[in-house]
């Protein structure tokens, strides 16, 4: 089965995530476990996780039906030691605030390298981060997100994501979000079948199938490969509706968050409903 959800609001308290999910018939759903803007949050009351719980009952939510995300403050590939260990600090919080919740995922991106050091160095330094976060804590699997390769960032080849997996010691707790805007702006094409076809192919080669987790399903404001981060709705955009029929004909996305994060918030229920279709 395919769970296809949003990115939802969790104004007032993380239990009105699971409801907000509810309200517009996902049945998978992603969130910020606090304010993505800032560094400092209050801790979760036992209240919150508690009523938090109880509304995932209601809703009909598993753990692994969500996909919370983490600060976008957050640079694990910080090439100063400084601001690298308050990202990292930072980091460990979500993970610790995952686990509190009952949750077994946090979606994060990778990291920017600055123009300060090489590539490499930053996905080395990302896995270093890793390393010692995932060391700290316990249950909850971190996964990384393909960029579209926007200024500095890294994440936008298969192949930094296969560098930081393969620099994690613990590959248990290491997975993939692919979000099909990203891949289509860093010059994976998904249009066509074969185009479909070759990508997933070379992801499996590069990354492994085993590592998806998740993914986020945006339609593409730019062209191919242009390497900037614009969402558009489903079949609006550049990468049109073919593409997003060919995931939801595939079985290996089966049982993930498949999350949207495209712009209209209003016609969320239309999308979610289109991309179901798309299954029969």
């Amino acid at each position: 089965m395919k769970r296809i959800g949003t990115h939802v609001s969790a104004a007032g308290g993380v239990q009105n995530a699971p409801l907000n999910a509810q309200d517009i018939g996902a049945r998978a759903f992603a969130f910020f476990t606090k304010n993505q803007r800032q560094w400092q949050a209050k801790s979760l009351t036992e209240k919150e996780i508690e009523q938090f719980n109880l509304n995932m009952q209601k809703g009909g939510f598993q753990p692994a039906d969500i996909l919370p995300h983490d600060s976008y403050l957050i640079n694990l590939g910080h090439p100063e030691a400084e601001k690298r260990q308050k990202s990292l600090n930072a980091f460990i919080d979500e993970l610790n605030r995952c686990s509190q919740l009952g949750l077994v995922h946090l979606n994060f991106h990778p990291g920017s390298h600055l123009r300060l050091i090489e590539e490499e160095a930053c996905l080395d330094l990302i896995a270093e981060s890793l390393n010692y976060a995932l060391e700290a804590t316990e249950g909850v699997t971190a996964v990384i997100e393909n960029t579209a390769g926007q200024g500095s960032n890294l994440g936008y080849r298969f192949e930094h994501l296969a560098h930081v997996i393969d620099g994690v010691e613990d590959r248990s707790r290491i997975g993939v979000c692919l979000d099909t805007c990203h891949a289509f702006a860093a010059g994976y094409d998904l249009r066509t079948h074969e185009a479909y076809i070759e990508t997933m192919c070379s992801f499996e080669e590069i990354v492994g199938f085993k590592y998806l987790k998740a993914m986020h399903l945006n339609d593409s404001k730019p062209e191919l490969g242009k390497r900037v981060d614009r969402h558009e709705s489903i079949g609006k955009g550049k990468l049109g509706e073919d593409a997003f029929r060919f995931i939801m004909q595939d079985e290996r996305m089966d049982e993930m968050p498949l999350i949207l994060e495209t712009i209209d918030s209003a016609i969320w229920p239309q999308e979610i409903k289109l991309l179901y279709g798309f299954c029969e």
